[in-house]
C-alpha cells in the first residue's frame, strides 16, 4: 500500500493536555499537507481550527474523554457544541463501569442519543477494548451497530494498551455492515498501519505515521516518542 493511501485513512491525532494553538496549528497544516482524513484535537480547539483550515480538512474531537463516565446529558450538550463550533466527526467514549454492569441497552440507547446530538455528522464510538473482555466487546459490535454509529473505535491511547490486531479481527467478525472500524493508540509503524488497514479498519487513529512521512522526506528514521 502507497504511503499516501495510508495517510488518507489517517485521523492525524493531538489530544495532549497541554497542546497549545502553536502545536493544533501545525498538527493542522500536516494534516492538509499530507491529505490526511481528519485531524483530532480537543474540543475547546474546534471553533479556531475550523476557522484556521476552512474545508480543506475535516475536524474531529472527542467527548466523555478519556474516561467515559459523564452523563448521556452532558455527552450530548458536548457533541452538540462541539458540532455547532465546526466539528466535522466526533469521537465519544462510552460508559466502561456500564459495560462491566452489562447495561448493553442504556449503552446504546446512549450511543443513540449522541449520535443525534452530532446532527448528521460522522459519530465513533470508543469501547476502550484493554479494560474489556472478548465477550464484553462482542456485545459492543452490537450496541454500536444497533445505535446508528457510523464507527466503532479501539482506544482513547489514554488506557494501558491500544490498539490490537486482535481486536480489529474481533470487530470485523462482529459489527453490522454499516459500521466502520478505527483502530487508535500506539500504532507505530508503517506495516503496522497496513496490516490494521488489512484487517478491516477504515481510520487509523495516530500522530506518528505523518511523523514517519516527514522523517522519510528528510531520509530520517522517526524516532518513537511515546506519542498517540
Amino acid at each position: 500500500m502507497e504511503l499516501k493511501d495510508i495517510l488518507a485513512k489517517c485521523d492525524h491525532t493531538l489530544l495532549a493536555q497541554t497542546a497549545t494553538w502553536e502545536e493544533i496549528k501545525a498538527v493542522c497544516d500536516d494534516g492538509i499537507r499530507f491529505g490526511c482524513a481528519s485531524v483530532c484535537i480537543p474540543a475547546s480547539y474546534v471553533k479556531q481550527a475550523k476557522e484556521y483550515v476552512g474545508e480543506k480538512l475535516p475536524i474531529c474531537t472527542v467527548i466523555g474523554f478519556p474516561n467515559g463516565y459523564d452523563t448521556t446529558a452532558a455527552k450530548c450538550f458536548m457533541a452538540s457544541d462541539a458540532v455547532d463550533n465546526g466539528a466535522d466527526e466526533v469521537d465519544m467514549v462510552i460508559n466502561i463501569g456500564w459495560a462491566k454492569d452489562g447495561k448493553w441497552g442504556a449503552i446504546t440507547d446512549e450511543i443513540a442519543a449522541v449520535k443525534a446530538a452530532c446532527k448528521g455528522n460522522l459519530l465513533k464510538v470508543i469501547i476502550e477494548t484493554c479494560l474489556l473482555t472478548d465477550e464484553e466487546k462482542i456485545h459492543l459490535c452490537k450496541c454500536v451497530s444497533d445505535s446508528g454509529a457510523d464507527y466503532i473505535k479501539t482506544s482513547t491511547g489514554f488506557s494501558k494498551a491500544g490498539a490490537t490486531f486482535h481486536d480489529v479481527e474481533l470487530f470485523a467478525a462482529h459489527v453490522a455492515p454499516h459500521v466502520k472500524i478505527k483502530a487508535a493508540g500506539g500504532i507505530s509503524s508503517l506495516a503496522d498501519a497496513e496490516k490494521f488497514i488489512a484487517l478491516g479498519a477504515s481510520r487509523l487513529g495516530t500522530s506518528r505515521i505523518v511523523k514517519l512521512a516527514k522523517a522519510m522526506e528528510k531520509g530520517e528514521t522517526a524516532k518513537n516518542d511515546g506519542s498517540y
